[in-house]
Formats: C-alpha cells, structure tokens, sequence
C-alpha cells in the first residue's frame, strides 16, 4: 500500500525554493550597482576610437594627439628619416619586439612598425617607455628621432630605444588609415 503525499512536506518545500529564490533575486539585485560601478564610464567609451584628419601634416613633421589620456605622435616621415631607420640592424636594437598591436609577435624592423609600407607614417603612443615621461621629437636625441630629457632615453627615428634607461620601444596604438588623409585609433 503506497503512502499518500503529505501535503505539509509539499508546503514547506515550496517555501524554502520560494525564499531562496528571492534571497537569490535581492542578493543580484544588491550586487549589480557594484559591479556595473567597474565598467568604464560614458566619456571614456566614447574615446575608444578616435578619427585624426592628417592632411595638413607636411613630411618631416609631427602632429600631437590626445588619445586616452595620453599623447600620440602622428610623424609624416621624410625619405632621410625612413632610410636611416631602414639602416638599423635588428642586433643593435635593445628591444627587438615591434610592440605593435597591428602588427602582433613580429620583430622591430622599421617595416613592422610604419603604418604604411613605404614607411612615411609613424604613428605611437608619446610615453616613454622608463617612467612615462613625454619624449621631445623633432631630430632630438643622440638618434634624430625623439629624447626624454627626464631620464636620458634616446629613441631613432622609427620609436625604437637606442641608447638610455627605458626598457622598450615606444607603443605603437591599434591604427588604421580609413582613407587617403584621415587615421583612426582605437
């Protein structure tokens, strides 16, 4: 003979699914402002990509963006500047890594860190790579390309550190050029 159900074991059963779900739901419901709290805020996502209009930037110049929070050198190569960046072998270079996103695991040649194959357009983030100081461009340094009078890092012409404390080459930034004049980042 099969004993009936009890109807009081049934009760209580739903009773306990019936709190825990709403313990679950109020613990969710508490949680989620402090972990939405972690996302990055408005202003920032809206800087996530960039569009830098370059046509005015003559070869041998250099523009100065504000990308993050942080400069970015925008450097319309001379035909001098890329010949003696082409120059340099791979085993005088005291960082070998391109640090070049675009361009992910490949070495520091000049042609993995140009954006074009040509290799007129540099674009990398303005932070040396030491202690996050702004490097001065222009031909400075012992390299002709950029200097940090902070520390002393000297940098080439194609970003590479060549002489001085900083233990990479500057970064260069995830860009593309979306038309003949106009680059993005991010």
């Amino acid at each position: 003979m099969a004993q009936a159900e009890d109807p009081a074991g049934t009760r209580r059963d739903f009773l306990y699914f019936a709190t825990a779900g709403a313990g679950a739901v109020a613990t969710g419901a508490a949680v989620w402002p402090l972990v939405n709290q972690m996302n990055p805020s408005a202003d920032v996502q809206a800087l996530a990509s960039i569009f830098i209009d370059v046509s005015a930037v003559e070869v041998g110049t250099q523009l100065t963006v504000k990308y993050l929070g942080k400069p970015v050198f925008i450097r319309r190569r001379s035909e001098e500047e890329i010949e003696a960046a082409r120059a340099v072998e791979l085993g005088e270079l005291i960082d070998t890594s391109s640090q070049n996103p675009n361009r992910a695991g490949t070495d520091a040649s000049d042609a993995n860190r140009a954006m074009d194959e040509a290799g007129e357009w540099l674009v990398m983030s303005g932070v040396c790579t030491h202690l996050g100081c702004v490097p001065i461009g222009d031909g400075a340094g012992d390299f002709g390309g950029w200097f940090c009078p902070c520390h002393g890092s000297h940098y080439d012409t194609s970003g590479r550190i060549r002489r001085g404390p900083a233990p990479q080459n500057l970064h260069i930034p995830v860009a593309e050029f979306v038309d003949e004049t106009t680059i993005k980042l991010g």
